[in-house]
């Protein structure tokens, strides 16, 4: 479970309150205004952002006093972060070894990861010679072999087309089943939320909400919501 105790998050002047807790291997979204802090919160619990005040726990085990590399996690940012100069198989062992120097079970869990996100036979390819969607699918295998209990995604998949989109979310709900990974999932589209997530955390008035069933919550929005979708 994650738990985030009295946690108070800030960014520049903007403050944002978090105290609330995430089932193992629920899927939650999390929504709200532009601006409101779903980024900060999200950047929070990876360890990019320090709490002011506050404590973050993953299965009763403080977390906020770690690196963001030693926190039980991976993240997926809205740029997949890809190295140009690199292949598709140098970009996915850089989740196993910043080196990249890898042993043969290594090797083999990256051409595992290739297969899963349907990419078989591309690894010698560097991003420019793949599509936008293929390049999420790299970005999203890098993750793969990292192999932790919770994967955060901050909009990776926003610059595509809204079917490529709705694959890659499937995609991703697939492999979340398999492994019983927890998801926390920063959208601006309702829709995706709706898609591959049973929980929604509503970010809104400086404050994150403790995750309600999402149909619930965008069937029956609160006022804040509600002029956010229109």
């Amino acid at each position: 479970m994650l738990k985030l105790k009295g946690c108070v998050i800030e960014n520049g002047k903007f403050s944002l309150r978090a105290d609330f807790a995430v089932e193992t291997g629920a899927s939650v979204a999390i929504i709200g205004p532009s601006g409101a802090g779903k980024s900060t919160l999200l950047e929070a619990i990876a360890g990019f952002r320090d709490l002011k005040q506050g404590k973050i726990f993953w299965d009763g085990d403080l977390i906020s006093n770690r690196a963001p590399g030693k926190r039980p996690l991976a993240m997926l940012f809205q740029d997949g972060n890809l190295f140009p100069h690199l292949t598709v198989e140098q970009n996915i062992a850089l989740g196993l070894r910043p080196n990249g120097r890898l042993s043969v079970d290594e090797q083999s869990q990256v051409q595992s990861a290739l297969d899963r996100v349907a990419l078989p036979g591309l690894g010698d390819r560097k991003p420019a010679e793949l599509s936008g969607g293929q390049q999420s699918r790299v970005a999203l295998a890098r993750v793969l072999v990292q192999r932790r209990q919770m994967l955060l995604l901050d909009e990776p998949f926003a610059a595509l087309g809204p079917a490529m989109k709705a694959e890659m979310l499937d995609l991703v709900a697939g492999l979340l089943a398999e492994t019983g990974t927890t998801l926390l999932m920063v959208s601006h589209d309702p829709q995706d939320a709706r898609r591959i997530t049973g929980q929604t955390v509503l970010v809104s008035n400086e404050q994150a909400y403790p995750p309600a069933p999402t149909r619930d919550l965008l069937d029956n929005p609160p006022p804040s919501l509600r002029d956010y979708l229109g």
